[in-house]
């Protein structure tokens, strides 16, 4: 293997890019200073997001010119596209993809193709399950050295999976589920996947291969299901019925889970299959020991706090998510409000007024319903009102302000307090200034993260209100920072 990543000048062909997979690999070689380029349908998705060493190139699988320019002086192509999303029948879409870009490859002179599919054995294997395989075997048939992985579910904030069972155990306390949901699988780490795939690269192989991968437990969805709520202290009662059949699932997944009922519904109709690995070749020739599913569960949460923390909600909300729609908007499991207005006075000065909100200094709009809410929490066994701040006009990392501890902190830019009071679920109140035409425009977010079904009421039950007083505040902010440039302080 390479032992200088940095120095490795060999092309990789990344497709998929803009995908849960494809961008979290992506994302590997560039911290390994690798060479990349990606196939993409939408560029200006990767536009300004990617490293000076990664090249975008426009097109897709069933376009054979912009094939042959992407695998154009390219040693090692990933094959991570796949039609399950898309319109119409999407094996043959899958077929006709993997036929095109094996062949391109071909003529291209690509050393080897990296792909990832599904984990599954027997003669009535689900549709998406046999796609998946044939693929693989379209890929290898190219005459290329191929290397196929093949994993059954991924578990990461942002996989399709995962988050199918978030929505199910998250929103329903009582869940009549079908036998099937009691075969087994072998869940795998996202951390994993994308080990085994950057592993692939410089793993030496004489021929093609297949490779089973699998996380260290085998556990059932429905095993899956119980460990994300104890993981997240909900207590579900699952009840299993003969009578629902896959056909029947996909319509009540779209009753609870329609974010994901087209996709979903294809991926039911392989759980019926038993996904483990039976083939333990991959342990041997890789150095990855898969973790368990209760870590993977864990790092998933974990991570998807690290990113969320890392969010700038400037940039990561649309405009029209400004258009305020009862119940604010959805930003993967959170909930947000948002609303935003342009001062006429520097981003200094507001964000100085920002820096002495909470405390005697008052929360700028209805100061006595933000002490009744403290009040109540004291009531609850919970931090309460009167801690206030440590000091009246400046705040560091770490500093408490009322029931809510600064979370980060960005002078002159953004500050994010974290709600320490008692509620079901998890609430972050942020402000951010950035200058203006004629100022400085600033947003104020808050975000919710519920857990189960009483987050979700606490939530939209108190949204009426909570958009009363964020409403009043961002106006209160407004009227203190533009009072402080004409030399009126409140």
């Amino acid at each position: 293997m390479d032992k200088d990543h940095g120095q490795d000048e060999r092309l990789i062909l990344v497709t998929g890019a803009t995908g849960y997979i494809g961008g979290r690999l992506l994302q590997a070689f560039e911290q390994q200073g690798r060479r990349i380029r990606c196939l993409v349908r939408r560029p200006e998705y990767l536009q300004g997001r990617v490293g000076p060493r990664t090249s975008l190139i426009k097109g897709d699988a069933f376009e054979r010119d912009s094939l042959m320019r992407a695998l154009n002086g390219v040693h090692t192509a990933y094959y991570l596209i796949h039609a399950l999303a898309g319109r119409g029948s999407f094996e043959e879409n899958d077929r006709m993809a993997a036929q095109q870009f094996a062949g391109a490859a071909r003529e291209s002179g690509v050393r080897r193709i990296i792909y990832l599919g599904g984990l599954g054995r027997g003669d009535e294997l689900s549709h998406h399950l046999a796609s998946r395989q044939e693929v693989g075997a379209i890929l290898r048939d190219s005459g290329i050295t191929t290397i196929e992985f093949r994993a059954s579910i991924v578990i990461g904030s942002g996989s399709l999976s995962f988050e199918m069972v978030r929505a199910l155990v998250q929103r329903l306390p009582v869940m009549t589920t079908p036998r099937w949901v009691r075969s087994l699988a072998q869940p795998i780490a996202i951390e994993d996947v994308i080990a085994y795939l950057t592993g692939a690269l410089d793993v030496a192989v004489e021929t093609s291969a297949v490779f089973e991968i699998g996380g260290a437990d085998r556990v059932s969805y429905e095993g899956i299901m119980r460990e994300y709520a104890r993981i997240r202290g909900l207590r579900r009662l699952i009840i299993p019925v003969a009578l629902l059949s896959p056909g029947l699932s996909s319509l009540w997944l779209a009753l609870v889970t329609p974010l994901y009922f087209r996709v979903g519904r294809r991926l039911i109709e392989g759980v019926r299959n038993e996904t483990t690995v039976h083939d333990n070749t991959a342990l041997k020739v890789f150095s990855i020991r898969p973790r368990g599913i209760r870590e993977a569960i864990r790092r998933a949460l974990v991570n998807e706090d690290r990113e969320f923390a890392m969010t700038r909600w400037s940039d990561a909300l649309p405009v029209r998510s400004l258009e305020h729609h009862f119940g604010g908007v959805r930003f993967g499991s959170r909930l947000i409000d948002t609303r935003e207005t342009v001062l006429a006075c520097s981003p200094e000065e507001a964000f100085r007024q920002i820096h002495c909100v909470g405390g005697p200094h008052g929360w700028y709009t209805y100061d006595w319903l933000w002490s009744l809410r403290g009040f109540i929490d004291q009531l609850l066994g919970g931090v309460g009102h009167r801690r206030g701040r440590p000091s009246p006009r400046c705040l560091r990392q770490g500093d408490h302000v009322d029931f809510w501890r600064v979370e980060a902190l960005e002078s002159g830019k953004m500050l994010r307090l974290f709600a320490e009071m008692k509620m079901p679920g998890r609430a972050w109140l942020q402000f951010e200034v950035r200058p203006a035409p004629g100022g400085a425009a600033l947003r104020q977010t808050a975000l919710f993260d519920p857990v189960g079904i009483a987050g979700l009421m606490y939530w939209y039950g108190l949204y009426p209100l909570h958009m009363i007083i964020f409403r009043g505040m961002l106006a209160g902010l407004a009227r203190a920072a533009e009072n402080g440039a004409s030399g009126a302080r409140p």
